[in-house]
């Protein structure tokens, strides 16, 4: 085999920051990089490092084998499809024959934490992806990967532009954790180049409730912030009336009822393990991020 390694959504912000990490971190020559990416105009940058650059386009299933062709080993990110119509499972499922039909040996894929027992509206994309890489019987490695901190920009700086946060997650716990480090950590985990089948899920070391998310905030702003707890339906009659489209509106809730149900309370050592770096704590997050919460 060449030993290359392909990074589909490469000129995404995931995809691009493991190729940085495998680069500058682990220091993998660029030619055995290969980033893949719909548009490859769009990596220019990594092309200039020496990283060959790749069309890998998942909706054009007749074309992926010669994209995959001469790769060893393979990262799929996570496609952003999720219509509600099953092309996210499509694409993925796609990818992974195609994988298999180019002779990779080793499939990686970024999944989503207890992807077998949530009540996210998309976990099942993740959960079936996941079965359809080991139906193939090639070594794998899963990195589920946990909420990342940079979510909470999302809703936090109107939160805190009104003063209250509207919550269905009640006491519910969530170990938010830094793309960042999900990045370096999946690419220590393809860089060790391991062979079998592992399954890693990506946390930080601390699980927060709402309330103690909002007590953060509030010591690092010095802003007010009330958590106002809610029902499922009341958070999705308010995100209706902010405006969120209404197809994304019960993916929203289902991440409120998910914390709710203790079912990403979740706390491992596999993204510290896996990343040889202290991580990322929330409170440094927050305050490296206060511009952006308005601040």
């Amino acid at each position: 085999m060449t030993g290359k390694l392909l990074i589909t959504g490469a000129s995404g912000h995931l995809g691009g920051l493991v190729i940085r990490h495998l680069l500058d971190s682990h220091k993998l020559p660029a030619s055995t990089l290969i980033a893949g990416s719909r548009d490859p105009a769009k990596l220019d940058n990594l092309a200039k490092l020496g990283v060959e650059a790749r069309r890998v386009d998942f909706d054009d299933a007749a074309s992926l084998a010669d994209s995959f062709a001469g790769v060893e080993r393979l990262l799929i990110v996570s496609t952003d499809a999720l219509d509600g119509a099953g092309t996210r499972l499509r694409q993925h499922q796609a990818a992974v024959k195609a994988a298999k039909q180019a002779g990779v040996s080793h499939i990686a894929y970024t999944s989503m934490p207890s992807a077998e027992d949530t009540l996210i509206s998309f976990g099942p994309d993740h959960l079936n992806t996941e079965a359809a890489i080991k139906q193939t019987g090639l070594d794998y490695t899963i990195f589920r990967n946990g909420w990342y901190m940079e979510n909470l920009l999302m809703g936090l700086p109107q939160a805190l532009a009104s003063g209250q946060w509207y919550s269905a997650a009640s006491d519910g716990k969530l170990a938010h954790i830094a793309r960042e480090d999900i990045a370096r950590a999946i690419a220590g985990g393809l860089a060790a180049k391991k062979n079998g089948k592992a399954t890693y899920t990506l946390t930080c070391d601390t699980a927060r409730t709402t309330g103690e998310i909002a007590n953060l905030v509030r010591e690092i702003t010095g802003k007010p912030l009330e958590v106002v707890s809610v029902s499922d339906g009341q958070l999705a009659k308010g995100l209706e009336t902010a405006g969120v489209p209404s197809g994304f509106v019960p993916t929203l809730v289902s991440f409120d009822a998910n914390t709710r149900e203790g079912k990403i309370a979740m706390v491992t050592e596999d993204a510290a393990k896996l990343s040889g770096v202290k991580l990322t704590s929330l409170k440094a997050f927050l305050e490296a991020n206060k511009a952006a919460l308005g601040v």
